[in-house]
């Protein structure tokens, strides 16, 4: 049985769709924050194989409260994969393009060294290296993470543009937007493949926050020249974010994995789900 933490999420309600029969537990069922109930938890579910898609997504908070991120993102991820270890059963858990500290000008691959310049980062961090000391665990990392059922980033954009006469958006962070239905296809793609350790899955292509609204905002049918870009000292927030997280992939090939479309592609879905709501 195919258990699916954090199924209210993005990237879970992206894997209702695609396993109808794995059991998915509320965070009152299952509560990485609260550690200590994870493991009887497990042993009522008795599940054959875990993804991980619970996590502390709040960039910005985990400034403040690094300990609660650590916990859910570092702490809970370790001890799914000490029960995963245990019963020699298949874990996968999602990490972050932020383990990076942006310094570069190529994709990041698996093998570059990580240097995470903010708490989330560093959250993420742990939990990476956690996972990786079982030897099955495949700890993909993604960025950017957009659907079309809940709030976003270009759910956000497409408000402020039918409701605002300008905006101005960040154009000097570069990385690779993932849209959840195609990130939660590949891995169930690379879990049948046997993939292990660390993956890097995004939709190809590369692009500015800047970039992206103006697209997304294209497709919803409203007025693009409203968005300006800017910069990142011009709209300053609590957590340094990396100027360049792009990632690339130097395992996808052998794996025999497909990579994810280009997000231009996919894009066009999310906006008119997003339309919907």
């Amino acid at each position: 049985m195919m258990l699916v933490t954090g199924g209210s999420g993005q990237l879970g309600t992206s894997f209702r769709r695609l396993l109808p029969d794995a059991v998915f537990p509320s965070r009152h069922e299952l509560d990485l924050s609260a550690p200590d109930n994870i493991r009887s938890t497990l042993e009522e579910i008795e599940p054959t194989a875990i993804i991980n898609c619970a996590a502390f997504t709040a960039v910005d908070r985990a400034e403040d409260d690094e300990a609660t991120a650590t916990v859910v993102n570092g702490v809970a991820v370790g001890m799914l994969a000490e029960y995963a270890a245990e019963r020699r059963m298949p874990l996968v858990t999602f990490s972050t393009d932020y383990v990076f500290d942006g310094a570069g000008t190529q994709p990041y691959m698996e093998s570059d060294p990580v240097d995470p310049i903010n708490a989330y980062g560093r959250s993420k961090r742990v939990g990476e290296e956690l996972a990786l000391s079982y030897a099955d665990a495949l700890v993909i990392r993604t960025s950017w993470v957009i659907s079309g059922t809940h709030p976003n980033f270009v759910a956000t954009m497409m408000r402020l543009a039918a409701t605002n006469d300008s905006l101005k958006v960040i154009d000097d962070q570069r990385g690779c937007p993932t849209i959840t239905d195609d990130l939660a296809a590949a891995t169930l793609r690379a879990l049948d493949a046997g993939a292990t350790g660390l993956l890097h899955l995004a939709n190809q292509g590369a692009t500015t926050w800047y970039q992206l609204a103006r697209r997304a905002i294209e497709l919803a049918g409203l007025d693009a020249s409203k968005v300006a870009p800017c910069t990142t000292d011009e709209y300053p927030l609590p957590a340094p974010r990396p100027s360049y997280s792009v990632l690339g992939s130097e395992r996808i090939d052998a794996l025999g994995v497909a990579p994810l479309p280009e997000w231009e592609v996919s894009l066009p879905a999310v906006v008119e789900a997003l339309s919907r709501l």
